[in-house]
């Protein structure tokens, strides 16, 4: 055998197959999304070029010792979605939600969504670890759907991850038809009143609280919810604001990039190339749509028991796409009145409905005695 055609063989291009080639065009979909689309950039170009890497042939990334092998045991360890989670608590304020603690109930009522798909996934064949990890997408909570999916069912991350941030990413598209067909026109121009200051010291004692109260009664959450309002610690206490900072940017962009790829890592050919990954979609965009729809009805509920005081819309935010979802509540609502300003009022729900999602996974997280 001549030199060059041991070489023609030792290359890639000679194990490849139509799946890797299907698999490579779906990275390549998915970093087109984040750039052209914008559609959640920071974490589809890092999962595309990630989905490319492991679909290479020969390339060994995956192996004990290969590079992607690394990148994923951040995930694998409950690493990496509690990290993201500091950050985001670091960048979110919870005064809306604070100023208005009943709007929590609409961030509880959108993970309806949640326990619903996880009985309609049973019903599906998906055993009860499968079934939480793809209900868990309703949430719209990326990193919390990757840290269930990496605790129950491993082998469903692929999917499960670009399912979730796929569905974060199209909230523009997917919320308003349902906005639109649960409310009237009248609830829709609905005119909330101002968000009042919150104190600084209700700010610093809330994820204190938050944090011991979520701990005793679900402690599986706690790696989640710990993290959360600890990020939010830094930022509402006043004195450590290096730490706020470095939580909002460097530690959060540096994870972001390593958990990009590692979940990418994770769409080999064998992996996500099945009837299963049909399912998930589907189910995933089931589990995200009965979640907006379940706040818009409690919103509803609650313009009828506060007199009309309470605009239904805001109910969609309680799904945990932060800030997008509250962002299109505000569309919405302008387009139907355009003095009509009700983002600070959405993010009551949109913020609860972080906290909502975590919770909901420390519960499934319990029931499959993870």
């Amino acid at each position: 055998m001549s030199l060059v055609s041991v070489f023609l063989q030792s290359t890639g291009f000679a194990a490849l197959t139509w799946q890797h080639i299907v698999m490579i065009v779906v990275g390549a979909l998915l970093i087109y999304l984040g750039i052209a689309k914008k559609y959640e950039p920071l974490l589809l170009v890092p999962i595309g070029f990630g989905a490319i890497l492991v679909n290479i042939p020969l390339a060994g990334l995956l192996a004990d010792d290969g590079l992607l092998h690394y990148f994923y045991f951040g995930i694998k360890a409950g690493i990496f979605p509690p990290l993201i989670f500091l950050g985001i608590g670091a960048m979110t304020d919870f005064g809306p939600l604070l100023a208005k603690p009943r709007t929590f109930l609409l961030g509880a009522a959108a993970q309806f969504g949640i326990f619903g798909t996880l009985l309609g996934a049973k019903a599906l064949g998906f055993d009860f670890a499968e079934a939480a990890s793809i209900a868990i997408i309703g949430g719209a909570d990326g990193p919390t759907a990757i840290y269930l999916t990496s605790k129950l069912a491993d082998h469903l991350l692929g999917p499960i991850a670009v399912a979730a941030y796929s569905y974060m990413a199209l909230v523009p598209m997917i919320q308003p038809p349902i906005i639109r067909l649960l409310t009237t026109k009248k609830e829709r121009m609905v005119v909330m009143s101002e968000i009042q200051p919150v104190s600084q010291r209700v700010k610093i004692i809330f994820p204190i609280v938050t944090t011991i109260v979520s701990a005793l009664l679900i402690p599986a959450s706690t790696p989640l919810i710990g993290m959360l309002m600890l990020g939010n610690l830094f930022r509402e206490a006043g004195v450590v604001e290096r730490l706020s900072k470095t939580a909002q940017n460097e530690l959060i962009n540096i994870v972001t990039i390593f958990l990009g790829v590692a979940v990418g890592s994770k769409m080999s050919a064998e992996e996500f190339l099945n009837v299963q990954t049909l399912f998930i979609i589907v189910l995933g965009l089931a589990a995200f749509s009965v979640g907006t729809a379940s706040g818009v009805l409690l919103g509803k509920l609650m313009y009828l028991l506060t007199g009309g005081k309470v605009n239904p819309m805001i109910g969609a935010a309680g799904v945990s796409a932060v800030p997008m979802a509250a962002r299109v509540v505000q569309k919405v609502g302008q387009q139907e009145n355009p003095h009509n300003f009700l983002l600070m009022n959405a993010m009551g729900p949109n913020v609860a409905g972080v906290i909502g999602s975590a919770v909901a996974a420390g519960v499934l997280l319990s029931l499959a005695g993870g």
